[in-house]
């Protein structure tokens, strides 16, 4: 029967090793909430623990506490192999002191004989007043510590009812076995398997063991030498636990020695020379953060054409063109999740930072949690920028756009911090279900970038993609009621044939011209012909061209929607209309014009309100947020990197 009982221990503690490794990936990738009883991981996980539990109870039954509860030291030592990673002298300190303890602890015997099982009782209140400060305080030893303590006498209530045939006692066992599951997925939720695993391994079995030798009478009084080799083996098991909670990933300390350098991947669905707002901001952030020292890494899809780039480390991910979009290519999720584990493994970040929820951000946010690398996310998204491409019937649009929130939602919640360019997509974020507490910092602009104007005329100037949200048509509607006003349109969409003949048809056609896709130089130049810039889109985030006319010293008029109001103070640097009204967006540009002084102050205005979002503001901000996240304390930076980054 002994041998019997061992070996069912052991499969037990294999099922519960796999068991742990999955349910881990399962609760870091989807945060800990209903929506991980949908993950398939989990719930193969789940099931390895339910029959591993199964085995362990028949091995209870079979032989003492003292004999079968340490075997699941096992479970620690084979996670970590399954990991890769953890201190080996303080895994063979918690192998040897548990094995060393159960053997002194066996070799008095065991019996059942007589017992009263009712003892156990106030250990059982104790161990639950242990898990409510666990809770309260959310720490990962103390929940994991207590989720053991009740696991062990879950088995040694398990050990009483297989004795007395209880079913009453059987019904206690399981409801502390439930809780004290529930405890370790709060655990794996705030730390790592090494502490969880760790802790569970070693308080589990003295927890039972201790009960089977004073409570049960499972050994008679042990002689002096034997209760001295039992602390003995039990101070070097808790010093190998404590060992390993304190021990950071080996990710957490890659690039650590060189100034605090951080190795940084950034995840994104588009990067340069893609041409939209999310882009532009993802490649400012590296360039950015490569100038100032940091040794930086994107993923990104693959474009068609290879990109060049010496700067930072570019790491494309396979992917295909999409049918609606005639530039935007896609990673598929099954390819980008494959890659992007390897990628993780490859390049060892300590920080990562995704720009998208699509398959890219996703696959590399994901991959970042199953390896305990802390993770910032960016959102530049609204459902509403897509409907343009994706054509859905209107009665749909509503419910398209809830789902595409609460998929956004499902991905960002498991990041550390999730941030948002202004303070109305916190809100946005906020209100759509999104946990915790999303950050507003600007994605920021190089103000030195853009000169000041150096016309004083009548032309308005539009650059963005002509889609549907962008509402170009109500610029060139407001141009035909101003016979002395010129637009410039720089930019392509799907719009943009529709826009073209709309111009023909009000016959503005010789005063709107459409530039298209221009080069960066010319963009520049685009912004000194101009003297207003209008930006009339209704899902703006930030609006990075609105930001760039105010860096190049032009009055804006807006859309009063979006994030769109934070940029303009009416009658200041210029004026926001309500979208869609045409009339009033003609009297608001009349207006701008109507005085060149007027234009003139307003221009600089713009100028003075912009500065707040320098890029080197935005860039300081994020590095102490990876610091945080990783949990590095920021030391000064050598003076040749400051000057670099000035």
């Amino acid at each position: 029967m002994i041998v019997l009982a061992v070996f069912l221990a052991v499969v037990a503690a294999c099922c519960f090793a796999i068991s742990v490794a999955m349910q881990h990936g399962a609760v870091q990738e989807t945060g800990f909430s209903l929506r991980v009883l949908r993950s398939r991981r989990w719930l193969i996980g789940t099931s390895l623990a339910v029959l591993g539990a199964g085995l362990h109870v028949v091995a209870l039954w079979l032989a003492p506490l003292v004999i079968v509860q340490p075997i699941g030291v096992l479970s620690l030592l084979l996670t970590v192999v399954l990991n890769g990673r953890g201190n080996v002298l303080a895994l063979i300190a918690v192998g040897v002191g548990t094995a060393g303890f159960v053997l002194v602890a066996a070799s008095t015997g065991a019996d059942m004989s007589g017992v009263q099982t009712g003892s156990i009782q106030t250990f059982v209140l104790g161990a639950l007043a242990f898990a409510c400060v666990a809770v309260l305080v959310r720490n990962c030893l103390l929940l994991a510590g207590s989720a053991a303590v009740l696991f062990g006498l879950g088995a040694a209530v398990i050990r009483a009812a297989t004795a007395e045939f209880s079913i009453l006692l059987g019904a206690e066992s399981a409801l502390l076995i439930l809780l004290g599951g529930w405890l370790v997925h709060q655990a794996y939720a705030v730390g790592s398997t090494a502490v969880v695993v760790g802790s569970t391994t070693v308080l589990d079995p003295f927890t039972a063991v201790a009960v089977g030798l004073w409570v049960y009478g499972e050994a008679a009084l042990f002689s002096p030498v034997q209760a001295i080799a039992l602390a003995v083996f039990a101070l070097l098991s808790v010093a190998g636990v404590i060992v390993l909670a304190r021990t950071p990933e080996p990710e957490e300390t890659t690039m650590l020695a060189k100034d605090n350098r951080l190795r940084i991947l950034i995840g994104a669905d588009t990067f340069p020379p893609d041409i939209n707002g999310a882009a532009n901001f993802a490649g400012r952030l590296a360039h950015g953060l490569a100038d100032r020292g940091h040794d930086v890494h994107v993923a990104c899809p693959q474009h068609a054409v290879p990109v060049e780039d010496t700067a930072i480390t570019m790491h494309p991910l396979t992917s295909k063109k999409t049918p609606f979009h005639p530039t935007f290519r896609i990673s598929l999720p099954w390819q980008a999740a494959r890659e992007a584990e390897a990628l993780i493994r490859r390049v060892q970040p300590d920080i990562v930072h995704v720009q998208s929820h699509f398959p890219v951000g996703r696959a590399v946010l994901r991959a970042a949690r199953r390896h305990g690398i802390p993770v910032i996310a960016t959102n530049h998204f609204m459902p509403e920028n897509l409907l343009g491409y994706v054509r859905i019937p209107r009665p749909l649009r509503a419910a398209a756009i809830r789902w595409a929130w609460r998929d956004l939602v499902k991905v960002f919640q498991a990041a550390q911090l999730v941030t948002a360019p202004t303070p109305r997509a916190v809100d946005l974020l906020t209100a759509n279900g999104l946990p915790g507490s999303p950050r507003a910092i600007s994605c920021g602009i190089d103000l030195g970038h853009y000169p000041a104007r150096q016309t004083n005329g009548k032309q308005v100037l539009f650059v963005g993609r002509l889609d549907e949200e962008k509402n170009v048509h109500e610029l060139i509607r407001a141009v035909a009621r101003l016979p002395e006003i010129r637009a410039e349109i720089v930019g392509d969409g799907a719009c943009r044939a529709k826009l073209t003949a709309l111009a023909e048809s009000l016959g503005v056609s010789d005063r709107v011209e459409f530039r298209g896709f221009v080069s960066d130089e010319e963009l520049v130049r685009a912004y000194q012909r101009a003297d207003l810039f209008c930006m009339p889109g209704t899902a703006e985030l930030q609006s990075l061209a609105t930001m760039e006319a105010m860096a190049a010293g032009l009055p804006v008029v807006v859309a009063d929607a979006m994030a769109l109001p934070h940029l303009v103070e009416p009658g200041v640097n210029g004026f926001r209309y309500p979208p869609g009204n045409v009339a009033l967006l003609a009297v608001a540009i009349d207006e701008v014009f109507r005085d060149p002084s007027v234009t003139a102050a307003m221009g600089e205005a713009s100028r003075e309100m912009i500065a707040v979002h320098d890029i080197g503001r935005t860039l300081a901000t994020f590095e102490d947020v990876y610091y945080r996240a990783a949990g590095i304390t920021r030391q000064s930076l050598p003076v040749s990197v400051v000057r670099s980054a000035a």
